[in-house]
């Protein structure tokens, strides 16, 4: 790369799954708009025509300073790269129906199922091995560049990328906080008649694991937005809140009405910070799973996300023939600011998630933690966010406990061992053991293709 006239040209992006119908156009959009940097991005996938395909897209994306190159092998995409963006599908949708669908036999229903419970933790034995070799691959070609992953399990994908390579300059990206910002932006709105108040400027205080975090603390200017989400939540605890409409989350599994986040903070003290969807799984199953519509947000089925795929691809087809030309947005990702700080073009602090080296100080040291973090010249450092209050620490070390109990089973390379892990985990913890036996056999068969490297 080359620094010149307050910018910095010639980076070289390795994108690793560079055949994406959804991040991959996510991030020709950002860079379109960075106008102080330019480059190449490298876009490496197992399905080579769908990198292609990007490649050609990402061609006719507005703007100038950025080529798009298709690449046959890691090799090539990576050596040299100042940058490294992993965004992987681990296997097909045809897998993630058993990791959402088989624990439905028995009782146990999950809202997304890729983070926690019994989908998280097969979906992890899926992807550590390929995160194994995506960071041996960072020591062998590119040793010194950061490396930013969007892949979930998040904890488990950052934990594997460390233990494999332990120099690495890895960390997470997770939006699920932004969203909990403009929550409290919106209370500050309904409650104090202050509008239009961007979710950068609400200050908070970030604890926990992924789609398990926390804020200790949120002020707006000289404003404790605790007491003003407090009666936010009397107004509409019953009712629910979604500025979209309320009963919207029957329409798009990916919304809520907030329900589950306001009942955690009157429980517990303190603002739960992602979306109900994920917290739901790692409280325990009859708090909120067992009846999901009482708290008003759904079950995201994996036929839905089938359908969704082929929305994508038919949206990637218009694209590529010309049929539809992209314009430029507001995507409300955070990546491309990240690179402009870590290049010294900005400073920036945001929530990201890395190893445990004390900014959580009562969480084991080398967990995989979620917490802010300052991002300036070639350095990232996490802000020192104090303990998990007493309250909801046992939920939050549960939580940890279950992530490096996962990253350990996958490590093993061993279904024996996997199994007790499994067999532990608290979404399980109402069946039998013969229960959870035929469960992980029939989750093991579903995923049997992807297994190949386990000791059975």
């Amino acid at each position: 790369m080359i620094y010149e006239n307050h910018s910095v040209k010639e980076l070289k992006i390795a994108y690793i799954g560079g055949g994406s119908r959804g991040w991959a156009w996510t991030l020709m959009n950002d860079l379109a708009k960075a106008t102080d940097m330019s480059g190449t991005v490298y876009l490496y996938d197992i399905d080579f025509e769908a990198a292609k395909n990007n490649e050609t897209i990402g061609k006719k994306f507005p703007g100038t300073g950025w080529e798009y190159k298709a690449v046959r092998t890691a090799e090539e995409a990576m050596t040299g790269a100042d940058f490294v963006i992993i965004s992987i599908l681990p296997a097909t949708f045809d897998e993630m129906e058993f990791d959402v669908h088989a624990p439905e036999k028995y009782g146990i229903y999950q809202s997304v199922g890729d983070t926690a419970g019994p989908g998280g933790f097969f979906r992890a034995l899926r992807t550590v091995p390929m995160m194994r070799e995506i960071a041996a691959n960072v020591r062998k070609y590119c040793p010194r560049a950061w490396v930013i992953n969007y892949t979930n399990p998040m904890a488990v994908c950052i934990g594997a990328l460390y233990r494999e390579f332990p120099e690495i300059r890895a960390y997470g990206c997770c939006h699920e906080v932004f969203g909990t910002q403009t929550l409290l932006s919106n209370a500050l709105e309904e409650i104090e008649g202050i509008k239009g108040v961007s979710r950068r400027r609400i200050a908070v205080n970030v604890v926990g694991v992924n789609h398990f975090t926390w804020f200790t603390s949120a002020q707006y200017q000289d404003k404790d937005l605790f007491e003003v989400y407090r009666r936010f939540i009397d107004k509409y605890y019953e009712c629910g809140y979604n500025r979209k409409g309320l009963g919207n989350w029957m329409n798009d599994f990916f919304q809520s009405d907030a329900r589950v986040r306001m009942d955690l903070f009157r429980r517990f003290g303190y603002v739960a910070a992602a979306g109900d969807r994920h917290l739901a799984e790692f409280m325990d199953f009859e708090d909120y799973l067992a009846d999901c519509k009482k708290w008003s947000f759904a079950l995201t089925p994996v036929s839905w996300r089938k359908n969704n795929l082929k929305e994508r691809l038919a949206r990637s087809e218009r694209l590529l023939s010309g049929e539809e030309q992209w314009e430029l947005r507001s995507t409300g990702e955070e990546g491309t600011e990240q690179m402009r700080a870590l290049l010294g073009l900005d400073t920036l602090v945001t929530n990201i998630n890395m190893p445990n080296r004390g900014q959580i100080e009562n969480l084991p040291y080398g967990a995989i933690v979620e917490t802010n973090a300052v991002f300036r010249a070639d350095s990232l450092s996490p802000v020192m966010a104090g303990a998990v209050p007493d309250s909801i620490y046992p939920l939050v070390a549960r939580a940890a406990r279950e992530n490096e109990a996962t990253l350990d089973a996958a490590f093993s390379l061993d279904l024996g061992y996997a199994y007790e892990k499994f067999a532990a985990l608290n979404l399980l913890k109402s069946l039998k053991e013969e229960e959870k036996k035929e469960l992980f056999a029939t989750m093991c068969k579903g995923t049997e293709a992807y297994l190949g490297a386990y000791k059975k």
